[in-house]
């Protein structure tokens, strides 16, 4: 795979200090391949960080600017056995296409000359064998060997090309015990037939060969599905942008070119090129990608808008406000990989189990042969009895156990909405006992919504939303969303005055939206925020705001309560406190919190032995997201809160909330399940293989098995539930 055309030197990025660079690696199988890959990149001098991603077959390498370079850390890889190019989500895609294929065929070919040479040993072995003349059953040798020797050579080449490219590199991997148990067993095989003696072994070899092509074949395949959503999320990117030249005339260029400052034009029904502003242009973008939403957005001049959405209902110009690789969906993307990539503690238990084990099994192999040739079994019994050892000890299902689960959980949480941002964020999440909310665009949505609509006149709402739509202050953003479907009247001589209101004239009469000063209203203060209406001489006419609660959030937070202990942390007045914790009915709560006392709390049911989530968006709540064991963040926190949490949902549903913490007990489960079958099958496998009671064609099936079944385990948690507790 290795172009040597390719300057990868081209693909380092980084600063003055550290370079990086992402690789896609061809050959890597298994957690035994990443703990080679990660440990071989190690050993070089100024590598400051090597991390492979097994489901996206890509390797991240850090290092100090200076000391190395990309094609130094190619060549490395190539010297472990490993053939690297530059990392291109498309060539991931191209690269399991092309194995899946090969392996494909060889199943194929393995299957047929499995089931034709097992007819032939049928004969053999059906009681025949001591009434078989010794010309006719050695024909039988023959026949199979003539047909599973060219098969072998064939079907095996998958795991034989990756043994010899360990070997040559000097080390090994877990295609060598499965080329050598292959290799021998065809070797004895040919002996055995050679000499005419009683028993080949050409059956055991090219049907060992078939199951665990089958299993190789579906362990690519279910990899493949369950890291499609993040690849598919790389998809969703424009190849091309219209780019809008100085003179007006545009051109084609490929989105990868794009600068901040650049002008392009999108055409309605195209999805958008690049992060940017609208400079011209009305019309409806489908944001789904970006806040979960299903309904599209009107976006017009000015709007901030992001690569990888759809423009629906008319053409745009869009000024680039940021490259490709800094785009949001490129950001979503490395968070996702970031997260997959990460070792989390049951990760590190797992490499940790894999690296011991091993060696300590191989060389089980190895002592299986003496003893039983220290018995006086023969040699050949010795080896097929290490033979299957070789088989059946190879820790895949071990090294799976773990970052199936993961890469399932962070597929399915992306679905929802749900981006993962630390890589041991659903562990920790699993554990927690008390979850603590913030209140304003938490519980609420922190937005103002009109909350008198009924009451107002429709002529009223439609000449309130006619001037409110001259403003972007939030309380006028709320009357034009309040009256969407309402048709608007025409207004002359629109002007706003900032702090107090918009003022028109409408036949023959002046219109004013505003302040109570602004307008001259004499009627009762609202509780909350209001704005007035005047018409002419008329009495002003009043519109009330609330932050209005979240629509899941009184069934999600009675759901949690259940389980969990639920505590209201707000800096808002006591009575609006109290009275968003009545309506949820949360018991604990504090009002009139700082950002200091939100910490003092956490602290205090740390101390007392709770785990605890916070969830909150201010500004104010960064440090509490970072003093809890876990956090969440919805999409519309700022900056710095969505950077200290360890989850981001979103959309304007809380339940995201529970479906985070139900996704992270299920793959905790799952966790345990796969080691615990990863683990059970080793314990009785081993054991009976160096016993004897294990042929090589039980231990072929059973390895293969094993991996699958940890596979199939873990993407049950994929599994789509046709409705949730919390809106039940």
């Amino acid at each position: 795979m290795t172009d040597t055309a390719l300057d990868a030197n081209l693909f380092v990025r980084g600063d003055d200090e550290t370079a990086q660079i992402d690789l896609v690696v061809e050959g890597m199988h298994c957690a035994g391949c990443m703990q080679k890959i990660e440990k071989g990149l190690g050993r070089v001098e100024g590598i400051t960080n090597a991390r492979c991603n097994l489901s996206t077959k890509r390797v991240a390498v850090s290092w100090d600017r200076g000391t190395t370079t990309g094609d130094d850390v190619i060549a490395e890889l190539d010297s472990l056995g490993f053939s690297a190019v530059p990392f291109d989500p498309k060539l991931v895609g191209a690269i399991d296409e092309t194995e899946a294929s090969q392996l494909l065929r060889a199943m194929g070919i393995a299957g047929f000359a499995a089931a034709n040479v097992m007819l032939l040993s049928v004969s053999v072995w059906s009681g025949l064998v001591s009434d078989m003349e010794l010309e006719t059953r050695a024909l039988f040798h023959w026949l199979s060997a003539l047909i599973a020797l060219p098969a072998v050579a064939y079907a095996g080449r998958p795991f034989f090309g990756s043994a010899w490219a360990a070997l040559k590199a000097r080390t090994t991997n877990m295609d060598v015990p499965i080329s050598l148990a292959v290799l021998l067993a065809c070797s004895m095989s040919l002996v055995q037939t050679l000499q005419n003696a009683e028993h080949v072994y050409f059956d055991a070899s090219i049907t060992l060969l078939f199951f665990l092509l089958i299993g190789r074949y579906l362990d690519v395949q279910t990899r493949a599905k369950a890291c499609s959503v993040a690849q598919n999320l790389l998809a969703l990117r424009a190849v091309a942008a219209t780019l809008v030249d100085a003179d007006g005339k545009t051109r084609a260029v490929p989105v990868d070119t794009l600068e901040p400052g650049m002008t392009v034009s999108v055409a309605a029904g195209q999805r958008l090129p690049a992060d940017g502003v609208i400079t011209e242009g009305l019309s409806d973008i489908d944001t789904s990608l970006v806040t979960g939403e299903s309904l599209p957005t009107t976006a017009n001049i000015g709007t901030p808008v992001y690569a990888g959405t759809l423009n629906l209902s008319a053409p745009l110009l869009i000024e680039v406000t940021a490259k490709d690789d800094a785009s949001l969906l490129s950001e979503i993307v490395r968070l996702m990989e970031s997260a997959e990539q990460g070792r989390a503690g049951y990760v590190r238990l797992a490499d940790r189990i894999a690296s011991k084990y091993a060696p300590t099994v191989h060389a089980l192999a190895a002592a299986t042969l003496i003893l039983w040739i220290a018995l006086g079994a023969g040699w050949q019994v010795g080896l097929m009895n290490a033979i299957a050892v070789l088989i059946i000890t190879c820790p895949c299902a071990l090294g799976l156990a773990v970052p199936v689960v993961q890469v399932v959980a962070s597929g399915r949480l992306l679905k929802l909405g749900v981006l993962v941002k630390a890589p041991d964020a659903l562990e920790r999440l699993a554990q927690i006992d008390t979850i603590v909310f913030d209140k304003t665009g938490t519980l609420t949505l922190g937005e103002p919504k009109l909350t008198n609509g009924d009451a107002i006149a429709a002529d009223d709402l439609a000449l309130a939303a006619a001037l409110a739509a001259r403003s972007n202050h939030p309380l006028a953003r709320a009357v034009s969303t309040a009256a969407d479907d309402i048709s608007l009247p025409a207004l002359t001589n629109i002007s706003e005055t900032p702090g107090f209101g918009v003022e028109a004239e409408h036949k023959d009469e002046t219109l004013r939206l505003g302040s109570r000063v602004w307008t001259d209203a004499k009627g009762p203060a609202a509780s909350g925020p209001e704005l007035w209406l005047r018409r002419g001489i008329e009495e002003p006419v009043q519109f009330t705001f609330a932050d209005l609660l979240r629509d899941d959030a009184k069934s999600v937070v009675k759901y949690l309560s259940k389980s969990y202990d639920v505590v209201l942390l707000s800096g808002d007045q006591k009575p609006v406190a109290k009275s968003v914790a009545d309506e949820l009915g949360i018991a604990n709560w504090a009002a009139e919190q700082t950002p200091a006392d939100k910490i003092a709390k956490i602290d205090t049911m740390n101390k007392a032995g709770k785990t605890v989530l916070m969830v909150g968006d201010g500004l104010n709540d960064a440090p509490a997201l970072k003093a809890a064991h876990v956090s969440m963040s919805p999409a519309s926190a700022a900056d710095i809160s969505q950077t200290a949490a360890d989850f981001v949902f979103q959309g304007v549903h809380l339940g995201a909330v529970a479906d985070t913490l139900s996704t992270a007990t299920r793959s905790r489960s799952l966790v345990f399940q796969n080691f615990g079958l990863a683990i059970g099958y080793n314990f009785i496998a081993v054991p009976l293989a160096v016993m004897g009671f294990v042929t090589p064609l039980v231990a072929a099936v059973a390895m293969s098995s094993s991996s699958l079944i940890v596979t199939l385990n873990a993407l049950r948690l994929g599994l789509t539930s046709k409705s949730t507790p919390w809106t039940r």
